[in-house]
């Protein structure tokens, strides 16, 4: 075994120290030219220094720890800034589909690929060689340092190296595990975090301090209800709650419920260009037979199941700052629901899906939310119809009608289109057809295909929704049909091109929901709503009366519906007294959660059937709901 060499002399250290110094003043000017914000450009750094070092400082601590390890400077420096600029490609990725930055959330979504998400997610990567051919020739170059770089320092330093790095890696684990200490520097006067917007939070301090301090927030945010708060909003809705509370049941047998959550489903007339195009006639025909309006969702271009859960549960994400992807983020065997009020009536509940059951975590997410099955594409007919990259909706339809039976308890159907999910550059099966769908002036190339991919799928929706309204009414059941769109397509280039017809921007835009009987047409009725309020909207369509927090979001729609917003867009205005409502709601909404709200709440002495056959729990024995806040 060859000696230690001899400890550098003074003069050596101090030019090894100096030689740090340099690169990782390198590495923090290099950090914000890759992110490209106003705040943490070389521009800012003697006018404000603090920025754009917060913004390097996560990855300056790694390329220490790695310094230490490794004892080679540019080999550790380089991985550090590899990993970081790997994590700004990620964030390029989703603002252009997504028109929003990072959050620490996303990060969960690595745990979704060996669960069908890798396929999905790898479609939307790049086509060109080009970023591929760069992630080479830096992998290259790293081992290149490994097998070349002379070390700066002895391997053995007498303890000091295993000092050092066990306290970078704790510093680092106390980053990771959001300690509040951090809020000293990112944060207070230094950096300052505007939870509405990560995008205007990225710009100013640059997106590694904006994922520190969202994660730093949102770690450490969680509210507390007011109980007293949620009680006073109780009591001012008390009349209208109690009128709607008893109201008479329906007569008869219970309908079957089909709820059709349709994937980027909205209606194109809203888009500049389409004013007078009628892409969707079967939406516009059922409409004029039963209850329809704009919809307010949570999510832009992806993020489903912030939509999917704000429906099945009848709770507000917006109150709930922490959940970004909140089937990601369940850690309770039970949460109240929709699902589990019509099991209370003896429905069973089926949720249907053509897609792989654990993405997204739904296989266990529909446990907690009460489905008794989960029809997924394992489940599904081998020769089922495939459109483009996915299934089609056609075979959704078909399979919801095998589903549904005219014997037995009566059911709840809740069916996850996939055909319309992007991205929207993959031919579909009748390209011709395609290629005839007529789109506005100035929409070309890349957005023109796109967009007419997109409306392709789109049309398939509407007709199949169409279908389904058709063979729902010849059944010898009643049916409840129930259709929303989950949120708009990721077109982001299309719609800051063309613009739409009120003039707000695409985060600010409303989809759309019908809600029919098929075999008993009404007179139509328009309304906006949030998500969030269309299971309390079907329970009272289908005479289910005696849920009183249902009750209470169809009470208070009017005033919170608009409030309803993708991240990052602009926020509603609130005069003083739909403040009030809506930090009211908020504290009843965690008060359900936390499942304290039903002592507040009135009460109807109502008969119900109690469920049939058997479920994935016991409701008797169920724990407290709840998610991990």
């Amino acid at each position: 075994m060859s000696a230690s060499p001899p400890a550098p002399s003074a003069h050596s250290i101090a030019f090894r120290l100096a030689y740090i110094a340099s690169l990782a003043v390198i590495f923090t000017f290099a950090t914000g030219l890759v992110d490209g914000g106003t705040g943490v450009g070389s521009a800012q750094a003697f006018a404000q220094p603090i920025f754009p070092i917060a913004n390097a400082l996560p990855g300056l601590m790694l390329a220490t720890l790695l310094l230490v390890l490794s004892r080679r400077p540019l080999l550790s420096f380089g991985i550090a800034f590899v990993l970081e600029a790997l994590v700004y490609a990620v964030n390029a990725l989703k603002v252009s589909n997504l028109n929003t930055p990072l959050m620490p959330a996303d990060f969960r979504m690595l745990g979704q690929l060996r669960r069908g998400g890798l396929k999905l997610l790898g479609s939307y990567l790049p086509a060109s060689p080009w970023p591929y051919l760069a992630l080479v020739v830096a992998l290259g170059i790293i081992v290149l340092a490994w097998r070349q770089e002379v070390p700066l320092f002895a391997r053995r330093t007498r303890g000091r190296r295993l000092l050092c790095g066990t306290s970078l890696m704790l510093l680092l684990g106390t980053l990771l595990a959001g300690t509040p200490g951090w809020t000293k520097i990112y944060g207070n006067r230094h950096l300052w975090l505007e939870p509405w917007s990560a995008q205007a939070t990225a710009e100013h301090s640059g997106l590694v301090s904006s994922l520190v301090m969202f994660h730093l927030h949102q770690g450490h945010a969680r509210k507390k209800p007011d109980t007293a708060a949620a009680q006073q909003l109780i009591e001012r809705a008390d009349a209208g709650l109690r009128e709607r509370l008893q109201a008479a049941p329906n007569a008869g047998e219970r309908p079957d419920i089909v709820v059709v959550q349709s994937e980027s489903f909205f209606d194109p007339s809203i888009m500049k260009g389409y004013e007078d195009a009628d892409l969707t006639p079967n939406l516009h025909r059922l409409a004029a037979e039963g209850e329809s309006g704009a919809l307010h969702v949570p999510t832009y271009g992806g993020g489903t199941i912030r939509t999917e859960f704000e429906v099945l549960t009848g709770l507000s994400l917006r109150y709930f700052d922490d959940l970004q992807f909140p089937y990601l983020q369940m850690n309770h065997k039970v949460v109240p629901s929709l699902v589990r009020t019509l099991r209370s009536h003896g429905y069973e509940t089926i949720a249907l899906h053509g897609n792989d059951p654990g993405f997204w975590n739904r296989n266990t997410a529909f446990r907690a939310i009460g489905f008794d099955r989960f029809v997924s594409r394992s489940s599904f007919p081998a020769h089922a119809a495939m459109d483009g990259q996915y299934m089609a909706d056609s075979a959704m339809t078909d399979e919801i009608m095998t589903q549904l039976k005219d014997s037995g308890p009566p059911q709840f159907l809740f069916a996850i289109s996939i055909e319309a999910h992007g991205p929207y550059d993959v031919p579909p099966a009748d390209a011709a057809r395609r290629d005839a769908i007529p789109v506005p002036e100035g929409i070309t190339g890349k957005n023109k295909l796109e967009l007419q991919n997109y409306l392709y799928h789109m049309q398939h929706a509407d007709q199949e929704l169409g279908r389904l309204a058709e063979l729902l009414a010849h059944r010898e059941r009643p049916t409840l049909l129930l259709f929303y769109g989950d949120h708009l397509p990721a077109l982001t280039d299309t719609y800051n091109a063309n613009g739409f017809v009120d003039g707000r921007d695409m985060l600010s835009q409303a989809g759309v929901w019908l809600l029919v009987d098929p075999r008993n047409p009404t007179t139509p009725k328009q309304e906006s709503l949030a998500s969030w309020m269309l299971p309390g909207r079907l329970l009272e369509q289908a005479g289910m009366r005696d849920e009183a927090y249902f009750a209470l979001t169809q009470v208070i729609a009017p005033q919170l519906a608009t409030l309803t917003r993708a991240p990052g867009a602009p926020p509603a205005s609130e005069d003083r007294d739909e403040q009030t409502v809506d930090q009211d709601m908020a504290n009843v909404a965690l008060l359900r959660m936390k499942g304290k709200l039903d002592p507040l709440l009135p009460r109807v002495e109502v008969q119900t059937a109690q469920a049939a056959g058997p479920h994935f729990d016991s409701l008797e024995q169920a724990e407290p709901a709840g998610v991990q806040q």
